[in-house]
């Protein structure tokens, strides 16, 4: 038997368009002789869903979507996919989440997720009925597969964790029942942890029933998600047989010897092993994604001179190509001239176009309308703000004209203090590195330079700076980063609580600020914790964060 891991980026929402691509790789399956193929969790669909669920009318015609791709399936094939079905029974949610298998000719069978995420960024309980997977065994050529829906198989403890997100884990309720196979379809979506993780739950899988494991994961991204392959199959002793491409979308196969229940021959593609390459991957994924599936015609950003907005350009080059990024040079009083030259030169060894805006007219007859209406002002944070919100208005001038989507250039670090301008530097309609802290992005700059020099050495060798006042710099007003990184990731990525003088500041300065992360882009998810969705703490609150001795 040949097994096939179609991994695809279907569409939210787009049921022709993702039935299209299902039947296609489908076909290119049948025509390298496979006889089962794999798709993602939620592929008919896409996902995540969140409130379209709301829609039913909506829902419905995915559900006879269905259908269609059981027509369209080619003689002998067997297809497993991910759709959301309907819950007949009139107690609890109205759907369910579920691994579909089809042929052509024969009635489609239907596998629900049992497990629904409720944390970070998922909550599917919202709409989703939960299923039982104890029922979710799968007969076809003689062969007995345990089908498992994503979530299905995390119940584990994970390394590094001191419990499980749940009571009970499903799996070991299976214990001494005898599958050739575990199937899993899923839409897992990226953090830089994430490869080690779903390696030790399929290998906890593949001991507990002594038989080998697919596991087929979604490609592309989807609002801050991005969602990076990485498919795999792995024998009985967990070894990877075979494995896709991550980043892109990607077919590979697997023999499965129906005798010995061994899985042979697979296509392994090669890894990135790299965290610092797999973060420039996943930006440049999550940028193109969102501009191709929100139709817009590219993506602008103002272009400072500075590194956030130098490996910016770099990653929306690479998402887009030159031409359909647009860097805007916006200098003031306070620029060094170096900036303007330094951005001129990156956006010249990227090719994207290059355009300068200069703020000062704008600016003084802006404190000009002020001091007519409140007196003369003694230069301050107002005078500072004002400036980057007359940025602001002009990149979102530029998005009015020309449909093209602004990238905002904050990081995570900045953002965790709140060091950010509401209506002006925190514009935009996509924030690519907020989840990635100031020595990330400085990882990352030096990781694009890794041939040659495409970002110039002063954007990456100066001391960081706002430049909206006399010799301003970043340290000024922060910790060094390489302290205040750590703060930021120990209290905000982790969850933990804070103990150095530099931790408590970071908490202050978050608990001041959340107001601002309300009103911030959606941020593309990097880590195991983001600012965004998958982070709901509220704004007006008296919570201690001190750590009760």
């Amino acid at each position: 038997m040949k097994i096939s891991l179609a991994q695809i980026n279907p569409v939210l929402g787009d049921f022709e368009y993702n039935l299209k691509l299902i039947i296609s790789y489908v076909k290119r399956a049948c025509n390298e002789g496979s006889d089962l193929v794999i798709f993602p969790e939620s592929c008919l669909f896409g996902y995540h869903p969140f409130d379209l669920l709301e829609y039913d009318y909506i829902v419905k015609k995915q559900i006879r979507m269905i259908e269609q791709v059981q027509k369209k399936i080619p003689q002998g094939v067997g297809v497993l996919f991910g759709a959301i079905c309907e819950n007949k029974n009139t107690n609890g949610r109205p759907y369910f989440n579920s691994a579909v298998f089809a042929q052509s000719g024969k009635k489609t069978k239907i596998f629900n997720k049992q497990l629904l995420p409720t944390y970070d960024v998922f909550d599917e309980a919202r709409h989703i009925e939960e299923g039982d997977v104890s029922k979710n065994i799968l007969k076809f050529k003689g062969k007995t597969f345990l089908v498992t829906v994503c979530e299905d198989i995390w119940a584990w403890t994970l390394p590094g964790h001191k419990t499980s997100k749940y009571k009970t884990n499903p799996m070991k309720g299976l214990k001494g029942q005898r599958f050739d196979m575990v199937l899993n379809i899923s839409a897992s979506p990226y953090c830089a942890e994430k490869l080690k993780q779903r390696l030790y739950v399929t290998k906890k899988m593949v001991e507990l029933f002594k038989c080998p494991m697919i596991y087929t994961n979604m490609v592309g991204a989807q609002d801050e998600l991005v969602f990076d392959g990485g498919s795999f199959a792995i024998d009985k002793k967990a070894n990877i047989v075979a494995r896709a491409e991550f980043f892109k979308e990607d077919l590979v196969s697997v023999s499965f010897d129906k005798k010995t229940n061994q899985i042979t021959n697979g296509q392994k593609r090669v890894g990135i092993q790299n965290k610092t390459q797999r973060n420039h991957e996943a930006i440049s994924l999550g940028i193109r994604d969102f501009v191709n599936k929100t139709g817009l015609n590219g993506v602008h950003l103002g272009l400072s001179g500075g590194i956030d907005s130098a490996v910016v350009a770099c990653a929306a080059v690479k998402a887009l190509g030159p031409k359909n990024v647009t860097c805007i040079a916006m200098p003031g009083a306070f620029n060094d001239p170096k900036s303007l030259s330094s951005a001129k030169k990156l956006a010249s060894n990227i090719g994207a176009k290059f355009l300068e805006m200069p703020i000062e007219g704008l600016y003084k007859e802006e404190v000009n309308v002020i001091e007519d209406a409140l007196g003369a002002q003694e230069f301050g944070l107002m005078h500072e703000n004002l400036q980057a919100r007359t940025r602001g208005l002009l990149l979102m001038s530029y998005a009015n004209l020309k449909n093209s989507l602004l990238l905002n250039t904050s990081n995570k670090s900045e953002l965790s203090m709140g060091y950010s301008t509401l209506y002006g530097d925190l514009c935009g309609g996509l924030s690519p590195i907020g989840d990635l802290l100031k020595t990330e992005v400085f990882e990352l700059a030096e990781f694009i330079n890794k041939d040659s020099e495409v970002i110039p050495r002063f954007i990456i060798d100066r001391p960081p700076s706002a430049e909206l006042r006399p010799d301003q710099t970043d340290e000024e007003s922060l910790p060094k980063y390489e302290w205040l990184d750590r703060s930021v990731f120990k209290i905000v990525t982790q969850g933990k609580a804070p103990k150095t003088p530099i931790d408590k500041r970071v908490v202050s300065a978050l608990m001041k600020t959340e107001f601002k992360r309300w009103q911030a882009p959606p941020i593309l998810k990097l880590s195991e914790r983001a600012f965004g969705r998958g982070r709901r703490l509220p704004i007006a609150h008296r919570a201690n964060f001190k750590k009760l001795k």
